[in-house]
């Protein structure tokens, strides 16, 4: 089976073919940190986090770098409103940023650069650029001359002369920079000090970066010249993903990025999210209601990766169920495998290879198809539950208990591969701290004795004191009462 996936800047799905052979170096456009992540950082980070598992799952060493922006004027304006530095405001959303992405699952990259440790590199690229005749000072700024460079659009599909300044919302209508410009559309690389903002020196005078610059140093910095993957939301195709390849390509000569992967956006109640139509969620104030982060990833992998979403109160309802569903299979070796003789040791489980497996991968590897195999996730979660249910109720199961623990070795080993995890902090995983066995079996004797005096409100008080504490108790042919932990 090949891995293929849809190549932003051909506008095709291709084979995957890595720069080295077995190794992926794969660089994800972050947060710019001046508020609380929302929905859409939440679909963006669980989809590469998803990619970059898959990747490794699939035998790639993978080496994932993740920036902040932590030089921006939106954080400068929310400093201003605090009355704090801008420094305060990036490492507190720095700190939330893990916090949040911690209760999603998300896994930490392999290295985090922030603007701010990358002016060396940012600068010696600016001199690069201005030194080869694609960039210019103007007033202490210095600015990209996009004419310079002929494939400029290449990646966004957009014809310079029908391109408008401003496309990403960080420009306002009216550009204060506009006579300092040769071209409308030409962006700065890097912007004058002004009063009471941090200021860096450089041969242009003191000043800061553009944000466009930040990351074509980052990736070259921590990547090389030419890396397999560069991943962001579909946001940022135009213009920063474009002046991305304007930047880097015309210092090197070489492909930025071989592959260049988007991910959708996220409306709510068919609505795009904003602070003015009072429907901007953050990913904590999700949580916090509470809603369970294994039901907001399932929400984002059942849709396609490059697919608007849309987040309604029954989307998530209809990801909770789904959740459930996959739970319960996924807590069947805890709750069962000891009564099927199974030594359940989770974090020793051996590669595997069998139909669902195969299944699993011939999805995936079809363009990210997470939802394709999620179906197969459901499948084996759907066997194990019925098998549970048999188990509970007649004592035994209908497939052979080998058969179950393989299933069950696969439905963990490619929920990992997803992310999804039911074990480390579900309470249903851990040992009840209510009554123990013997205590249960004690109360089902005292029961017993009461249905054979006739006493049926005794037998009744137990039942529903032993249902109050979680057991469920299951009257047999034969007098033999059966009972499990809910």
């Amino acid at each position: 089976m090949t891995l293929t996936l849809y190549n932003t800047l051909t506008r095709r799905q291709e084979l995957f073919e890595p720069l080295e052979p077995g190794k992926v170096r794969m660089y994800y456009c972050g947060v710019t940190v001046y508020d609380y992540c929302h929905l859409g950082h939440a679909r963006a980070c669980i989809i590469w986090d998803v990619v970059r598992r898959y990747l490794q799952w699939r035998g790639y060493e993978v080496r994932f770098v993740q920036n902040f922006t932590d030089i921006d004027d939106k954080i400068l304006n929310k400093a201003r409103q605090e009355g704090s530095s801008m420094e305060e405001v990036a490492e507190r959303f720095i700190q939330a940023y893990f916090e949040d992405m911690g209760r999603l699952n998300i896994k930490e990259a392999d290295e985090y650069p922030r603007a701010t440790h990358t002016l060396d590199g940012i600068q010696r690229l600016i001199h690069e650029l201005e030194h080869k005749g694609y960039a210019y000072p103007a007033q202490g700024d210095v600015y990209y001359a996009v004419r310079r460079f002929p494939e400029y659009g290449k990646l966004s599909g957009r014809k310079l002369e029908d391109m408008q300044a401003g496309a990403s919302g960080r420009v306002g209508v009216e550009d204060p920079e506009a006579s300092k410009k040769q071209e409308a559309n030409d962006f700065a690389l890097w912007k004058a000090a002004k009063p009471g903002e941090p200021a860096w020196e450089s041969s242009w005078g003191a000043g800061r970066p553009g944000w466009h610059i930040e990351c074509s140093a980052m990736v070259r910095d921590r990547l090389g010249d030419t890396i397999d993957i560069h991943a962001g939301g579909a946001d940022l195709i135009f213009p920063h993903h474009e002046n991305e390849i304007a930047q880097s390509e015309a210092v090197t000569g070489k492909p930025l990025a071989n592959y260049w992967v988007h991910n959708g956006m996220v409306t709510v109640n068919g609505e795009k999210m904003s602070k003015s139509l009072g429907n901007f969620i953050t990913i904590r104030e999700l949580l916090d209601r509470p809603t369970d982060p294994m039901a907001i990833r399932l929400f984002v992998l059942m849709a396609q990766y490059r697919k608007p979403i849309d987040f309604t109160q029954d989307a998530i309802a209809a990801a909770q169920n789904g959740w459930n569903t996959l739970k319960e299979g996924l807590l069947f070796g805890y709750e069962y495998g000891g009564q099927l003789g199974w030594a359940v040791r989770e974090a020793e489980n051996p590669p595997i290879q069998n139909p669902q497996v195969e299944r699993f991968q011939s999805a995936v590897d079809d363009d990210f198809n997470f939802a394709g195999g999620l179906a197969v996730l459901f499948e084996l979660a759907k066997e194990l539950r019925k098998e549970g249910n048999l188990l509970v109720h007649q004592g035994k199961t209908e497939t052979p208990p080998q058969v179950l623990e393989q299933q069950w070795h696969t439905l963990v080993t490619l929920a990992q591969v997803l992310g999804l995890a039911a074990k480390a902090n579900d309470e249903a995983a851990q040992p009840s701290p209510g009554l123990s066995d013997a205590e249960i079996e004690a109360l089902i004797q005292q029961r017993q004795s009461a249905r054979k005096a006739k006493n049926f409100a005794e037998s009744d008080r137990i039942r529903n004191e032993l249902q109050a504490q979680g057991i469920t108790l299951i009257d047999q042919a034969g007098g033999v009462t059966r009972w499990h932990r809910n």
